[in-house]
């Protein structure tokens, strides 16, 4: 039987937490659990989610961290489900959202999954994310062109949730730990893809934990670094990293290209 855990990290959402909760309640394939990861709210949130009616909901209480990675991989470890499905606190999902995807991960063969999103700011009406890709999976050079997995859309079996270790959680990666850890399960499987609105994004720049963050060159050293690190540690196939990133450079305009080239060609085989 297919079962699926949802995580949704929070931090003082009280205004927003109740709809995200009854979003994942209220899917046609219904979860297993709903784990909502706090990371030291000091507001009410604790009193909305405890209010709602539904033994599937677990509270996980969690001191201040500041990086939505420390609440998410708290939530990864209690979860029971065999797949594991992603959901930030202000987002909303569309009722079918995990029957379409599941269905669409069994027939690409794929081990991981996401979705289209409808963009919200809070001050216009919702549209269509504009994500570049309009195919049936992602695989890992198509990452490699840029981050295309909105997190609240993710959802991973739980055998490649083991083989990616986890969301890196230091300072560094905030706002940026969800695509090095992308990175990680696109080496293990492809990514299929739901070219559908099934998510309601909130990207207000008011609550957008990427406010204020560096520029996107910095972001990508840091991905990359991060994600060079995880496979030498977890012995990704040297050919495979050499090869991928020789094909992201050729294509990318990025400053660091040279830079990671000769960090491989150093490595050994």
């Amino acid at each position: 039987m297919t079962t699926i855990s949802v995580i949704i990290p929070t931090w003082n959402r009280a205004d927003f937490i109740e709809k995200a909760i009854r979003s994942a309640l209220d899917q046609t394939l219904q979860p297993l659990e709903v784990l909502v990861c706090d990371d030291g709210s000091t507001d009410n949130t604790e009193q909305i989610v405890r209010s709602i009616d539904d033994k599937r909901i677990k509270w996980l209480p969690g001191d201040r961290g500041g990086r939505p990675a420390i609440p998410r991989n708290r939530g990864i470890r209690e979860s029971r489900g065999k797949w594991i499905a992603f959901l930030d606190d202000d987002d909303v999902w569309l009722p079918e959202k995990l029957a379409t995807q599941l269905e669409q991960a069994y027939k690409q063969n794929c081990l991981s999954s996401c979705t289209n999103a409808l963009c919200a700011t809070g001050t216009e009406e919702p549209v269509v994310y504009s994500l570049g890709w309009a195919g049936e999976s992602l695989t890992f050079l198509d990452l490699l062109q840029g981050n295309r997995v909105i997190c609240s859309s993710a959802m991973i079996h739980r055998s490649v949730l083991n083989m990616a270790v986890g969301f890196p959680e230091a300072v560094e990666y905030k706002a940026i730990e969800d695509y090095a850890f992308w990175l990680r399960v696109a080496t293990i499987t492809n990514f299929a893809f739901v070219d559908e609105p099934l998510i309601l994004y909130m990207d207000s720049s008011q609550t957008s934990i990427r406010a204020g963050h560096k520029d996107p060159w910095w972001q990508k050293r840091k991905v990359l670094g991060n994600f060079l690190a995880w496979g030498c540690r977890r012995r990704i196939r040297f050919e495979f990293l050499k090869n991928g990133l020789r094909k992201y450079c050729a294509v990318s305009l990025i400053p660091l290209k040279s830079s990671v080239l000769d960090l491989l060609l150093k490595m050994k085989s």
